[in-house]
Parts: structure tokens; sequence; C-alpha cells
């Protein structure tokens, strides 16, 4: 005796979540009201997705340093959270940079080395002109003379590319993750 067949199952509407008896596999929607709805909401997101792909394309190659630069001090910033200030050794509820040892303008190489990067508080970062001195005797501590030496040597010109900064931003934003993670 052959088993009765089964209607198709009911399915409930994309917009109004009121169940349904579908017409076909691709029937989303339970009336013209809801159908208008879902196909503006498709429209919408399609045109989102349109303009962050416009905005990407439209990013300069300093755009994408930004963003880059951004993710490796997070990526500090995180690293160092329980440090005190690299300068001044000082504990405080106030902000904390990512200072660099050698500035980006004088060692472009160096911008994105995580030894010549530490956390740092503002005073000293931007009103204290990086509080150099201290600096470099908490560096010795920390990374070792050696370290600090090679750091203070010429260092070939760096010109990162977006291809590059695309790389760098993906890495620490990665690296972020993890640290936040443990």
């Amino acid at each position: 005796m052959p088993k009765p067949q089964k209607g198709p199952r009911l399915r409930k509407c994309a917009v109004c979540r009121e169940p349904f008896q579908p017409r076909n596999m691709m029937h989303k929607v339970c009336g013209p009201n809801c159908a208008e709805t879902h196909a503006e909401a498709i429209r919408s997101a399609q045109d989102r997705k349109q303009d962050r792909e416009r905005k990407q394309a439209l990013k300069t190659r300093q755009d994408w340093l930004r963003e880059a630069q951004q993710a490796f001090n997070s990526y500090i910033r995180e690293r160092d959270k329980t440090d005190p200030c690299i300068s001044c050794g000082r504990f405080h509820d106030g902000s904390w940079d990512a200072g660099h040892y050698r500035s980006v303008g004088a060692a472009p190489a160096l911008r994105f080395d995580e030894n010549n990067v530490h956390k740092q508080c503002v005073p000293c970062n931007q009103h204290k002109g990086g509080n150099i001195v201290e600096y470099r005797l908490s560096l010795i501590n920390k990374i070792g003379r050696i370290a600090v030496e090679w750091l203070e040597t010429e260092q070939p010109p760096a010109k990162y590319t977006i291809e590059d900064a695309q790389r760098i931003k993906a890495l620490y934003k990665q690296k972020l993750k993890e640290l936040q993670s443990c």
C-alpha cells in the first residue's frame, strides 16, 4: 500500500515570522506586503555592501597605514597593559599611548617593530617629547643594551605598500585577539 504524500511544510515568513504555506522552495514571505518589505531589505543590504566596497577602493596608502598603525598600537597597549609607563615608571588612571623610542619620522622602518614601541603615558609621550632619556634607560633594562643599540643604528628606508599595510593590520588584529583570549 503506497504511503500518502505529505504536503509542503509550513515555513516562517522572513519578515513577520508568521507560519505560511510556501508555493515553492524559493518562497520566503507570506504575502505581498511582506514581499515588499523583504525586497527593500535586500536592496538596502546590497547598497550597504556596495558602499563598503566603494569606500575600500577609495582608501589611500596613508589611510591603510593609519589603520595598520591603530591595530599595531592597540596590540602594544594590550601587550604591556600590566607594565608601568616605559619612561617614568608610573601607573595611573589616565590614558596610555604606544610610544615609539625612535619616531616614525626618524626611522620609518621601525614603525611596526615591537622592540621600538612600548606602553607610555600620555604626559611622557605627548608633553615631554617621549621622555627619551628615561625611555632609553628603561628600554635597556627591558630588551637589553645590544637590542637598544641596534634600534639606534641607521635603518634602511621603508616604503610600505597598501598590501603591506593590509597584511600588518590583519596580523596585529589577530595577535590582539589571541592576547585578549588568554
